[in-house]
């Protein structure tokens, strides 16, 4: 993982705004989509998923006013952060939390959710275009495949996910496919590289990014009304899911540090994938939605914390705008 050298910080407000406190915000909306799901499926209090939702796009529109900030104050910190693991996957997290937004405001602000919608589309080209040219004209070792690359490349699935209720289905339709063959590449890059070296233990929680694409893809097939292939797409996130479990201590050797933020969505979208397709799925469903309900608040409170002290932009060695 290659580092910037540190420089000092200036005075100013939200000078080094660490793009990881994005992925526990990601996490967040994600559980709060899987409860507004339970409360359809297994009709518990809507109050609950929606009360998730408020407190979280509350958190997120500070958390990005305050990452704007950082930006306008010198754009080039962007290509800076992307330099970096925790930056890119911050990063690509910030864009698919903006997609997450649109859903949560769109039973509420139909017109609001659709510019939000389309200003995550135009910030998450602008990412990936940024990454690439990262990643050509830094050394060979940045450009190694890694989970991370499902957020920035893949991540676009989330924009097909918030596109069918906001009535994009011709773009949710691009969208699935050109992901898909993007997630095919990228599972097995990763198989691959797996077959040849260890994962170093810090970067291990980042493997459970893999699951996200099997939850996403399956409901994206679901909300197309394509239950066979939402069906497959819930067993292999089952499959990876008791992978994760089984290897449990051997991910999180390393202990705590902000990229156990990896954990939390992976885990929110599954429980959602399982409780639309109810049946067989209702019970995983909602023990996943349980263990979501426990692990991503805790996580997120920790990573929250640590940016709220000011060690979280040391910690991941955030640029300084």
């Amino acid at each position: 993982m290659a580092f910037h050298p540190p420089r000092p910080v200036p005075p100013g407000l939200f000078r080094r705004t660490p793009p990881a406190i994005f992925p526990v915000i990601l996490g967040l909306f994600g559980l709060g989509l899987a409860w507004r799901r339970a409360s359809v499926r297994l009709d518990w209090p809507s109050e609950i998923g929606e009360a998730i939702l408020g407190a979280v796009t509350g958190l997120m529109a500070f958390a990005a006013l305050a990452y704007a900030v950082k930006l306008i104050r010198r754009p080039a910190v962007m290509a800076e952060d992307l330099s970096i693991l925790p930056g890119r996957a911050g990063g690509a997290a910030l864009c698919l939390s903006v997609y997450l937004a649109s859903v949560a405001l769109w039973p509420y602000l139909p017109g609001i959710a659709r510019g939000v919608f389309v200003a995550g589309l135009a910030w998450h080209a602008l990412f990936v275009v940024v990454t690439l040219r990262v990643f050509l004209k830094g050394p060979p070792e940045q450009r190694r495949v890694t989970p991370v690359w499902h957020l920035s490349f893949v991540g676009f699935i989330v924009a097909a996910l918030a596109a069918q209720p906001l009535r994009f289905a011709e773009l949710a339709e691009v969208l699935f496919i050109v992901t898909f063959v993007l997630a095919l590449a990228i599972w097995g890059a990763s198989l691959e590289q797996a077959r040849r070296e260890s994962v170093p233990a810090p970067l291990r929680p980042l493997l459970a990014i893999h699951l996200s694409p099997a939850a996403l893809f399956g409901l994206v097939a679901a909300g197309f009304d394509l239950q066979s292939l939402a069906m497959g797409f819930a067993g292999l996130a089952a499959a990876i899911l008791i992978l994760l479990l089984i290897r449990v201590r051997w991910l999180t050797a390393a202990g705590f540090s902000p990229f156990w933020g990896a954990f939390t969505f992976p885990l929110a979208a599954t429980a959602s994938l399982w409780l639309t397709l109810g049946g067989i799925w209702t019970l995983p469903g909602a023990a996943a939605l349980a263990g979501a309900s426990a692990l991503v608040p805790w996580i997120a409170w920790k990573v929250l914390r640590l940016w709220a002290r000011g060690q979280l932009a040391t910690i991941t060695n955030a640029a300084v705008a």
